[in-house]
């Protein structure tokens, strides 16, 4: 490690903010499994798309069929998936993409650790609150029913804690507004961030 050095190039991330014609930054949603982190990434994507600004959805799930796929669920491989995906979002960020992330992220020092990568001002944190009993209701994946069956060990909500964040950006539950209504609150929260 001491014989690296850091490449400096010759085009920068404001040069590329510039050909995107807007600023970049991290958004982060966290939450349970269910709670509509991923719908609501998708939806905001979408809707970013629309309006001409680049983009790219990092996602848990197909994180770890290939980046991450060496990884397990216990807490030194959930943090070690985080903070890979930290150093993939600085780069996208770097390239001047608006880049969403949809993770459980469980761990208040996991989230604060990727928010040091990026730093502060590049990452705006969105917790979707949807609660628990909402979650396992949904059960989009089947995901609650087997860790109440014990067939899945480590399991956020259920075996597994979940540290809700002390100061997120945004708050949203799914449970109590529609997509729409949250697509609206998170497009007011970002829209003076890319400018």
């Amino acid at each position: 490690m001491n014989n690296l050095t850091a490449q400096e190039f010759s085009v920068n991330r404001i040069q590329r903010e510039a050909l995107h014609g807007h600023k970049s930054v991290m958004i982060w949603f966290t939450g349970l499994s269910g709670s509509g982190k991923s719908t609501l990434a998708n939806i905001l994507e979408a809707e970013l798309h629309k309006q001409n600004i680049h983009t790219f959805l990092l996602d848990g799930d197909n994180i770890r069929l290939g980046l991450n796929k060496d990884l397990g669920f216990n807490e030194h491989d959930r943090s070690e998936n985080l903070r890979r995906i930290g150093e993939v979002g600085k780069l996208m960020v770097d390239a001047g993409l608006v880049t969403i992330a949809a993770f459980v992220s469980p761990y208040d020092k996991d989230r604060e650790m990727v928010k040091r990568i990026l730093g502060a001002e590049n990452f705006v944190e969105i917790f979707v609150s949807t609660p628990l009993e909402e979650c396992i209701r949904r059960d989009v994946k089947g995901l609650y029913k087997k860790a109440l069956n014990g067939e899945i060990k480590d399991f956020t909500g259920i075996s597994s804690p979940y540290e809700a964040p002390k100061n997120p950006d945004l708050i949203i539950d799914t449970s109590a507004k529609s997509q729409e209504n949250c697509l609206q609150e998170i497009l007011t929260l970002i829209t003076s961030r890319l400018k």
